[in-house]
């Protein structure tokens, strides 16, 4: 099976672990944020953390089809 992983007998898209790890990080990006007082300056800040949620969740894809099949 292609673009699965194995979690506890249980295949998973590739993309659900990742999502998971997205979230996480964004919340680790929101405390930082939320402590720096970003958010005042931030016009709605739900689409905001969506974009932010995006950006973590491709850059965590690039890196891994990096890691999985080199660079290039």
């Amino acid at each position: 099976m292609t673009g699965a992983v194995d979690f506890f007998g249980l295949y998973l898209p590739w993309l659900m672990p990742l999502a998971a790890l997205a979230l996480i990080a964004l919340s680790a990006v929101r405390r930082l944020l939320a402590r720096a007082g970003a958010y005042r300056w931030i016009w709605h800040p739900a689409l905001f953390d969506l974009a932010v949620y995006l950006l973590l969740l491709w850059g965590l894809s690039d890196a891994s089809l990096r890691v999985l099949h080199g660079p290039g």
